[in-house]
């Protein structure tokens, strides 16, 4: 099991609107269809906040291999 902060990306309107929404789009998905969503959010937290995509992959709770393009 990963940990993740996603759920505290939620409130802070300091995260993009539209990470946001993909996050919440994520928790009210069914299981095998979030990872689309949590990619999606990390993909804005990386180009919009300019954070390592790694970084931006772990803070949603996915691993960190993977792409942000």
């Amino acid at each position: 099991m990963s940990f993740s902060v996603a759920p505290l990306l939620l409130h802070s309107e300091q995260v993009p609107l539209t990470a946001r929404h993909a996050l919440r789009a994520a928790y009210e998905a069914p299981v095998e269809e979030r990872t689309p969503h949590l990619e999606f959010a990390a993909r804005i937290l990386h180009h919009e906040l300019d954070l390592n995509c790694v970084d931006a992959r772990e803070l949603v709770g996915l691993s960190a291999q993977g792409s942000c393009g």
